[in-house]
């Protein structure tokens, strides 16, 4: 049984968690290219992609601990402190991702797609057609930079590391007695 669930909790770990942080680090630069060229139907569709990604499998990747603490309590080393450490660095990745990282790509998506609404909204009055009213509704667009990205890409890096690291402690389990 207990290599089952760790080969359950291997693979939820690849298959959830590895695409969120390769979609996650490619967010900035991608946001960066967007803002850059804000009429850049494409580089708009790829940052909604790579959000719809991180939120998606940030859901899926729920069965990581899920399976990781069953797996910890079928082989007896739930109070080992390496796997302590493990569980409270998978906690703050998990609030990396959900308080940081999650709402400031939402923002910049939210901020992008105002920007080229008001865009195509300055290209329709250019062209004599329509206007009456609709700037209103564009408005409030906040306005995103480059400097919302480079925070979004730190955070990023962080929950990267946060992984990176559980990862390596999953691997080389200091004073595990379990083998290694």
């Amino acid at each position: 049984m207990n290599k089952f669930l760790l080969a359950v909790h291997v693979l939820a770990a690849i298959v959830a968690v590895g695409p969120v942080t390769v979609a996650a680090s490619m967010f900035p630069p991608s946001a960066r290219k967007a803002l850059a060229e804000p009429g850049d139907a494409q580089a708009l569709s790829t940052v909604r992609v790579l959000h719809r990604i991180c939120r998606v499998y940030a859901t899926v990747g729920v069965a990581v601990p899920v399976f990781g603490f069953a797996t910890a309590k079928n082989m007896g080393v739930l109070g080992d402190t390496w796997l302590i450490v493990s569980i409270a660095l998978t906690a703050l990745a998990a609030v990396v991702l959900a308080a940081l990282v999650l709402p400031r790509q939402t923002a910049l998506m939210e901020g992008m797609e105002g920007m080229e609404g008001m865009q195509s909204m300055e290209e329709s009055i250019e062209e004599g057609v329509g206007g009456g009213g609709q700037g209103a509704a564009y408005a409030g667009a906040s306005r995103v930079g480059p400097r919302d990205t480079a925070r979004l890409a730190m955070f990023t890096g962080l929950f990267n590391l946060l992984w990176a690291t559980v990862t390596i402690l999953m691997i080389v389990r200091p004073g595990s007695t379990t083998g290694a």
